[in-house]
């Protein structure tokens, strides 16, 4: 039986995506320039970004396409407002203070979203503000942000928007015609369901052209990797080519699935299924529905009696991998909604739940 990623990344792969990691091939070789040129073209039109942005890829996890593109959109004199409400908002904050670019940090609580009237306020207040960074879904808690206010408050305002994409790409709304964002920073694994080892940034064209020499690093310089696309296909230094050729084919699959919206709403399928499952088990989930998105749900830890280190263990027993909370204001844990899998992958998980939630001595209802 396969093992299951229930978790916000990596994730449960299809046998195609794996398959694909099976095949060498040459960095400089022809097919893969074409393969390259041909992943960029589709990143960006994921988001609708063709005719404004390019997509830039880099080797690494998702934290380097956010470091990549602080580090070359937000210019040196420039300011940086991070808008936080959870762990992935403040490793913005952190990779800001890292390499040394002014910034301000503006923080909810972990199970509130960002309130844009507040970043009204601040923009109005602090003209030094150039540049804004948000998290759409902060997978601390499963929390959705609301990007199209925020992007029109931004925008009136005239300052520039980055966007971590990163949980939700590839299922997650974002439409780069109607939402302004100089960057939106995304990986090649999550909900477009490869495997990690690329990181992403869809980058405004205008912004990237007038980046050259911000960067605070050479390796995560996307002006200087734009332009090496530019010249010639190739990336600048050695890329994970296996991990390239398996987002080719995941987004063979995400096209033949109907593309992100129909992704979407299996994803909204499996999340409907997974929480009323664990609502007949005792499970409380940490977020109102309202500000839950169907990529990875928090759920409240039972009571004192709840062991989760033996709880996780038994899942893993049965091939089903969770994760632990992140909230500092309450013990919890995560069960992630996306990657490749279906309704009968979420009752497995269910029926062993609700065997393990018998071990640990509360009440079991039916999966």
């Amino acid at each position: 039986m396969r093992t299951l990623l229930l978790t916000p990344g990596p994730l449960t792969t299809s046998e195609a995506t794996r398959s694909a990691l099976g095949r060498d091939w040459g960095s400089r070789d022809p097919a893969f320039v074409a393969l390259t040129t041909r992943l960029r073209q589709r990143l960006a039109a994921v988001v609708h970004g063709e005719a404004t942005h390019e997509a830039v890829l880099l080797a690494g996890s998702g934290t380097f396409a956010i470091e990549a593109a602080i580090g070359t959109l937000v210019p040196r004199d420039g300011r940086l407002l991070v808008l936080a409400n959870g762990a992935y908002g403040e490793r913005m904050a952190a990779i800001a203070r890292q390499i040394g670019r002014a910034h301000a940090v503006e923080r909810w609580p972990e199970t509130a979203p960002v309130d844009p009237d507040r970043v009204r306020t601040i923009l109005r207040e602090d003209p030094s503000i150039t540049d804004v960074a948000i998290v759409q879904c902060e997978t601390t808690t499963g929390l959705l942000n609301p990007i199209g206010s925020v992007s029109d408050i931004v925008a009136t305002a005239g300052r520039r928007l980055l966007i971590d994409a990163m949980s939700g790409f590839g299922a997650l709304p974002l439409d780069l015609r109607r939402i302004r964002a100089s960057a939106v920073m995304a990986s090649s694994n999550k909900c477009l369901e490869g495997v990690p080892g690329i990181a992403v940034v869809v980058a405004e064209r205008q912004q990237l052209a007038q980046s050259a020499g911000q960067s605070h690093s050479l390796g995560l310089d996307l002006h200087a990797q734009w332009h090496g696309f530019a010249a010639n296909g190739q990336w600048r230094f050695t890329p994970p080519v296996q991990v390239a050729a398996a987002l080719d084919a995941a987004l063979d699959q995400l096209d033949a699935e109907g593309g992100p919206a129909a992704r979407l709403a299996r994803y909204l399928r499996l999340h409907a299924m997974l929480t009323a499952g664990m609502a007949r088990l005792g499970y409380r989930t940490t977020l109102p529905p309202a500000l839950q998105a169907p990529i990875i749900v928090t759920f409240d830890e039972p009571g004192p009696e709840f062991d989760f280190a033996r709880f996780y263990a038994a899942l893993q027993a049965d091939g089903i991998v969770i994760y632990p909370g992140k909230l500092t204001r309450a013990p919890s844990f995560r069960i992630g909604c996306i990657g490749a899998i279906d309704q009968h992958d979420i009752a497995r998980a269910l029926e062993s739940i609700a065997r393990i939630t018998v071990w640990q001595g509360e009440p079991a209802g039916s999966p």
